[in-house]
């Protein structure tokens, strides 16, 4: 029907596109939505992109790609692409996988991975916390050295909230050192880190997520953690588990990137 997205390396359907990738999508394609909603296209040669252009349901599914952009422009949060069948549409909101291509606003924008020159704004954040034992001491030596395990949230130039990542066996990931400055805690950027870094496990294919705290944690209790026994670790963080610190592990299975979804939806519209 001209309305499914596939990707070419599993032949899945690609059920999620960020903003900035569907506006990728519609420069590559050399395709413009007019104000008034009709498209621009041009057609008039014999590119890879036009000849892509000028296969059935093609031109018709990057239409609906540059309607969906228009609308989020104008404020709507996500917008969903659907095949004409019969049931697609409570297919879509009413079950985990859906059947069509959801496009989103990108929630995430300002989040990047960390790089050397962010090792003094990242150790000027989390020092406060670190004086309170809220957080084990992170020397800059040490920031320098895991710097490509974490992820930073800037506005303006100022890093106003960071992340950790570590990839364990057997499917696991830690999420650690998420904080967020003092002034920017109510913009749901704690929210956006947190849900960026679980993102990127199920990328890399750790459905379980979890974090060690030694403080309540009902932050993420609320956000779908519970709270697990040391043995629900991998093997390997076992072995570093810290006794005398005596810090409480909350763990999160991630069924799929529509779980993801939802979740962002509720934590987008708090904000909002």
């Amino acid at each position: 029907h001209g309305t499914l997205f596939q990707n070419k390396n599993t032949n899945k359907p690609v059920q999620n596109l960020r903003a900035s990738d569907a506006k990728n999508l519609l420069t590559h394609y050399n395709m413009k939505i007019h104000p008034k909603g009709f498209a621009l296209v041009d057609l008039d040669g014999n590119s890879p992109q036009q000849q892509v252009l000028r296969t059935p349901g093609s031109m018709e599914t990057l239409i609906k790609v540059g309607y969906s952009m228009v609308a989020l422009e104008k404020g709507v949060k996500r917008a969903h692409i659907l095949a004409p069948e019969n049931g697609a549409l409570v297919q879509e909101l009413y079950t985990r996988d859906g059947c069509g291509t959801l496009i989103s606003r990108d929630l995430y924008e300002g989040i990047r991975r960390a790089d050397v020159n962010d090792v003094s704004g990242i150790y000027d954040l989390i020092d406060p916390l670190v004086r309170a034992g809220t957080l084990v001491p992170r020397p800059k030596s040490k920031l320098e050295k895991e710097i490509t395990g974490y992820y930073v949230y800037t506005r303006d130039g100022l890093i106003v909230a960071t992340g950790q990542l570590k990839r364990f066996e057997g499917g696991f990931a830690e999420i650690g050192c998420l904080v967020v400055n003092k002034d920017y805690r109510k913009g749901g950027r704690g929210d956006a880190m947190l849900g960026y870094l679980e993102r990127l496990s199920l990328q890399c294919g750790a459905r379980k997520v979890f974090v060690l705290s030694t403080q309540t944690m009902d932050w993420f209790i609320e956000r779908g953690f519970r709270e697990v026994s040391v043995e629900s670790l991998p093997p390997s963080r076992q072995a570093l588990y810290n006794k005398k610190r005596k810090s409480k592990i909350y763990m999160k299975e991630i069924d799929g990137e529509r779980d993801l979804d939802a979740a962002e939806l509720w934590w987008s519209n708090q904000v909002s």
